[in-house]
């Protein structure tokens, strides 16, 4: 054989190799939520008095009419948008923990922009109220990333604090200035309907958060593998050494991916008041920021792996609420088969993210300055 034809063979089992690699990942990842399907199935058929009726409803009622399909698909929508932060924030191998109190932030700052211009034309005022929520989370988010590069402080426990203490703040003024003493519930006044969102499949909850959803999925594919700050963000994921010495400014990229991941958070919280709430009820948004993350694992740190898992865990949801409606199953069973399933295919995803990213002893081998030689 001649050095160019082994070269091309060489080149062509390179190339089968690395197609063979690119398609494990996705059947191991089916293979996983198929067994983690199968254990939910066992454990309704062991806890459930009628198995065939609960498997039914538990499978099958997220499909029955359009007002059960429409609200899994509604329910999908924030849960899209916070998995997509934080695949930002996984992408430079940062953890934004904060989740929950920007999407509750955000939740409110648009709820008190709707209510500040009630009289208003409809659309200036959608775009206001989004435009702030995402500001403001992308605030949040980005004071725990200049802390992280500025003092290495641990983006971890930066966020989760900031974000517990955020979190009780915004009750605050739910229950105290913002509070509606004409409503059963702990919630501010409901925004004026002209700024509700549009429902597209009537009589659920499904409206056009959907489409932006899908902008940001289109928006973040875009920034991470069709931009130079995106290409950066990988990079800086991978080995930052290497992009220091590289001449990426690490620093700024991690801010900025800190910044983004926070006001896609933001940016939940104020489709879920605009479109399914129309008002900031305390404790709403509960879970909205931990599943985010959960999310973010099982679709293996990439946008369209986080519209599946999205839809995946939206259907899941769906589900244990039609069992516990149609069958006897009881709400804590339907919740007991619920976490057994997402519990699994969440192990799987956390256990095949971590040895690749090698996130431990990247972090601690990796400074954002130079050492000074001597």
């Amino acid at each position: 054989m001649s050095p160019t034809q082994a070269t091309t063979e060489q080149s062509k089992q390179a190339s089968l190799g690395k197609l063979m690699r690119s398609l494990a990942n996705p059947l191991q990842t089916g293979l996983t939520v198929c067994f983690a399907l199968a254990a939910g199935t066992v454990t309704l058929l062991i806890v459930s008095d009628d198995p065939s009726g609960s498997l039914t409803a538990f499978f099958l009622g997220p499909f029955q009419n359009i007002y059960t399909f429409g609200n899994m698909l509604n329910s999908a929508v924030p849960l899209i948008v916070t998995g997509l932060g934080i695949v930002i924030a996984f992408r430079t191998s940062l953890f934004n923990l904060g989740g929950e109190g920007q999407v509750y932030s955000g939740a409110l700052v648009a709820t008190v922009v709707c209510l500040m211009i009630p009289g208003a034309s409809a659309f200036p005022v959608i775009l206001l109220s989004l435009v702030a929520a995402a500001a403001l989370g992308s605030l949040i988010a980005g004071i725990s990333g200049f802390f992280y590069v500025r003092w290495r402080t641990n983006e971890l426990l930066s966020s989760f604090l900031i974000s517990s203490a955020l979190i009780l703040l915004v009750d605050y003024f739910i229950t105290g200035p913002l509070d509606d003493p004409g409503n059963n519930l702990l919630s501010t006044e409901t925004i004026p309907s002209g700024f509700w969102l549009t429902r597209l499949l009537p009589p659920s909850h499904l409206n056009t958060g959907v489409i932006l959803a899908a902008l940001a999925f289109a928006l973040v594919y875009v920034l991470l593998f069709r931009t130079r700050l995106g290409y950066e963000m990988r990079i800086c994921g991978g080995n930052r050494e290497f992009a220091r010495y590289g001449g990426i400014r690490v620093g700024f990229v991690l801010t900025a991916s800190m910044i983004a991941s926070g006001g896609l958070h933001g940016l939940a919280g104020a489709v879920a008041i605009l479109g399914t709430y129309h008002a900031c009820i305390q404790g709403f948004s509960f879970g909205l920021g931990w599943n985010g993350i959960a999310v973010a694992l099982i679709g293996r740190n990439h946008p369209v792996g986080v519209v599946a898992a999205a839809l995946l865990y939206a259907y899941l949801e769906a589900g244990a609420k039609a069992a516990v409606i149609h069958s006897n199953v009881s709400l804590e069973i339907a919740a007991l088969v619920q976490a057994v399933i997402f519990y699994l295919i969440t192990a799987q995803g956390l256990i095949s993210w971590l040895p690749r990213e090698g996130l431990i002893k990247h972090r601690a081998r990796a400074p954002l300055r130079g050492r000074r030689r001597s």
